[in-house]
């Protein structure tokens, strides 16, 4: 229950909804999570992440200029955050095992879960790139 508190506190604005129930995956140590923008049908403005067991490397990648791009390092116990640009025009993925590299070092890929905190999805069209959709 604690961790659930520092998670709100660190990712969401006093007053700010979440979905009633977390998403829990369990990735297998050869497991991938493919690139993808999570729809606004079934998510709000804000994703937030809390990385357990295995250490991971994210990758995000603009939609419409792939040349932009970063990738992060998951500690185990770290927590990301998608909002604003990040959250609307960049995909993100976790890199499978053999692919997984944080710059030139290594970054073994164990079993790892994630659990996953979203706001709820508003209930109008997306506004400019970048930017929450109009109902916010």
């Amino acid at each position: 229950m604690k961790h659930c508190l520092r998670v709100r506190e660190a990712a969401f604005g006093p007053g700010q909804a979440l979905l009633p129930l977390v998403h829990v995956l369990d990735l297998e140590p050869r497991g991938y999570i493919k690139p993808h923008v999570d729809s606004v049908k079934f998510c709000g403005a804000t994703i937030a992440g809390l990385s357990l067991l295995s250490p991971s490397v994210m990758r995000l990648v603009h939609t419409q200029e792939p040349a932009e791009w970063l990738e992060l390092l998951l500690e185990p116990g770290s927590l990301y955050i998608l909002r604003g640009s990040a959250r609307y025009d960049f995909s993100h993925e976790i890199l499978r095992d053999e692919d997984s590299f944080f710059g030139e070092r290594r970054i073994p890929r164990g079993r790892r879960i994630s659990v996953i905190c979203r706001s709820p999805a508003e209930e109008v069209g997306l506004g400019e790139p970048g930017q929450p959709p109009a109902a916010c």
